[in-house]
């Protein structure tokens, strides 16, 4: 089942392939439409998030936000079955890094960054255009069960030159890098597994999980922690803005760090919350006592 669903995959993945941006977004509207109108993707979820995230916002502006944030998704999604097939000149044109000259005296004096970007955007063509910055890229990330697609993500998502790497390995990875100059992305707001193992920060009014992995490794490598913000200019066309959250993170008390981090990025979200990956459960840990 699994290799028949990689081979159904990867027919996708030649037919965007031959698609121009502009037939793709057509595409990516009647997903929309069958994703929220049909289908009703986790919609429950989308709301629930929604009223609790922003209980100050009418009925009708949580709906339009609502709305919108399947446009995001559909877009998202087509996009990411694009990035197969995109070349180099395309990734760096569309997902554009704005300020990697401001940020040079980060990679100066220090053996290793560690970059946060979160579910905002497109962040799908983060593992690509990251080898825009000084340090070569190494992309954490957790594989799919089905092994076939995997084998493919990989050395597709590597093949200008960034280093994908299991979540499983990130210790021995980190190891063997010591002080090299790299550039390690890591996912920052997903949902952890352990809530024991936790950052617990107050975002977006409720107490949430954060992993405790990238604030860990900064303090241990003392890597500067820098937030990635992805910003869409226009359909297909993001721009990425980096900013430090911690140059020194050992100086910084337990915690600082993770704090920072979803500060800044609660204030993205609250100022455009459609761009927000909405769907995912990220509430569904309970703060132990």
């Amino acid at each position: 089942m699994n290799f028949i669903s990689s081979i159904l995959t990867r027919f996708f993945i030649l037919l965007f392939a031959i698609v121009p941006f502009w037939l793709l977004y057509i595409f990516a509207d009647i997903f929309y439409f069958i994703m929220y109108k049909l289908l009703k993707y986790r919609l429950n979820v989308v709301r629930d998030n929604l009223s609790k995230s922003f209980p100050e916002k009418s009925h009708e502006e949580l709906r339009r936000i609502e709305r919108l944030s399947y446009r995001n998704l559909s877009q998202i999604t087509v996009e990411s079955l694009k990035a197969f097939t995109m070349s180099k000149k395309q990734i760096f044109a569309r997902h554009k890094v704005i300020n990697e000259k401001d940020m040079s005296y980060v990679y100066k004096d220090h053996g290793g960054v560690i970059a946060l970007p979160n579910h905002y955007g497109n962040w799908e063509w983060g593992a690509l255009s990251c080898m825009q910055l000084q340090w070569h890229g190494v992309a954490l990330y957790k594989p799919l069960s089905n092994k076939y697609l995997d084998n493919y993500l990989r050395k597709n998502r590597s093949r200008l030159g960034t280093e994908l790497v299991s979540i499983y390995d990130t210790a021995r990875t980190f190891i063997l890098n010591k002080d090299k100059g790299k550039n390690y992305v890591m996912a920052s707001d997903q949902s952890p597994s352990n809530s024991k193992k936790s950052y617990w920060i107050n975002f977006l009014g409720r107490e949430t999980a954060f992993l405790h992995g990238p604030e860990v490794y900064a303090k241990k490598y003392n890597y500067p922690a820098v937030f990635v913000d992805i910003q869409r200019v226009k359909r297909g066309y993001y721009e990425l803005e980096l900013s430090v959250l911690a140059e020194n993170p050992k100086e910084l008390p337990d915690g600082e760090v993770t704090k920072r981090l979803a500060n800044k990025l609660e204030k993205v979200i609250r100022k455009k919350p459609e761009d927000w990956l909405w769907t995912h459960k990220r509430w569904k840990l309970t703060k132990p006592e």
